[in-house]
């Protein structure tokens, strides 16, 4: 068992290392519903596109928000009344690639987060890629986390493909 100390909403939590949440989860098996899954803490869900099925499986979890970061033109049926009507809460903040990830749009990420801070959620682009260097940057740039471990922390989240744009812009101050 680890301690990650600087999780999404930056509270210190337990990371189990197994990724075996079902007890947490109402018993469902998200990993086996969704690919790619990142789990970087108990309260905290980062994946792929969903669908209606994913939706269900993400509210039989007990997650209370779901957080988009897909566009508009990605998106393959309404999400968010599938959301809503499943009974949760809908944010969605469009960051169509490495351009827009601007320090205005990784402010409205934060400011989503701490409105619900505490709460289970769910965050989601096509790959969890967005997701994850939104996370590095909001690390870096608003809570002063060094860059090693804003990377690890976009890492966990699922920064892949965006990881040497995220390292070039965290090395501009801001």
């Amino acid at each position: 068992m680890t301690i990650d100390t600087v999780a999404a909403n930056d509270n210190a939590v337990t990371d189990i290392s197994s990724d075996d949440h079902s007890d947490s989860d109402n018993g469902v098996d998200l990993s086996a519903v969704f690919e790619p899954y990142f789990r970087p803490d108990a309260n905290t869900i980062v994946c792929g596109a969903l669908n209606e099925e994913k939706v269900a499986a993400l509210a039989k979890a007990g997650v209370e928000l779901v957080i988009n970061l897909q566009s508009e033109d990605e998106l393959s049926f309404n999400e968010s009344a599938a959301v809503e009507r499943a009974g949760m809460s809908y944010e969605h903040l469009p960051i169509n690639g490495a351009e827009e990830l601007k320090q205005l749009k990784i402010l409205a990420f934060d400011n989503i987060l701490r409105q619900y801070h505490g709460k289970k959620m769910a965050m989601h682009c096509g790959s969890g890629n967005r997701v994850g260097a939104a996370i590095a940057l909001r690390a870096g740039w608003l809570r002063g986390r060094k860059m090693d471990t804003a990377m690890e922390r976009g890492r966990s989240h699922g920064l892949t493909k965006l990881e040497q744009e995220v390292h070039n812009r965290l090395l501009v101050p801001r």
